[in-house]
C-alpha cells in the first residue's frame, strides 16, 4: 500500500477525532479511513485503540483505591492529550505508551 505523506486536511483531522470517541467513534472512523487514508488519521486509530483497549482491560485495576485511581487519572490524561494531538492536525505519540501502541498496531495499514 502506497499512502502519499500529506498536511492534515479537515477530513483526516476529523477522522482523527473522532476515534478517539468511544469505540464505536473508533469503527466509524476505521471504515471512514478506508476512503481517506492519510498518515494522520491511521496514526491516531492506533494510538485510540491502544488507549480503549487499556480502558477496557484497566476497568477493574480501576476500582482499586489509590492506585486504580491513579491510574484512571493517567489514562484520563492521555485520551486528552491523544484528542488534542488529533485536533491540531499532529501525528504525535502520547507519553508513556503512544510507540509501543504505534509499534503493536503497526500492521493496521
Amino acid at each position: 500500500m502506497n499512502m502519499q505523506q500529506q498536511p492534515p486536511t479537515t477530513d483526516t483531522q476529523l477522522i482523527a477525532i473522532i476515534s478517539y470517541l468511544t469505540f464505536i467513534g473508533w469503527i466509524i472512523a476505521f471504515i471512514l479511513y478506508q476512503n481517506n487514508k492519510s498518515e494522520l488519521a491511521i496514526f491516531h486509530i492506533r494510538q485510540s485503540l491502544g488507549l480503549h483497549i487499556i480502558g477496557l482491560i484497566g476497568a477493574i485495576v480501576f476500582w482499586i483505591p489509590v492506585i486504580g485511581w491513579a491510574m484512571g487519572i493517567l489514562l484520563l490524561v492521555l485520551w486528552i492529550m491523544g484528542l488534542i494531538y488529533a485536533a491540531q492536525g499532529e501525528a504525535k505519540a502520547v507519553p508513556l505508551i503512544g510507540d509501543f501502541i504505534q509499534d503493536l498496531f503497526r500492521s493496521i495499514q
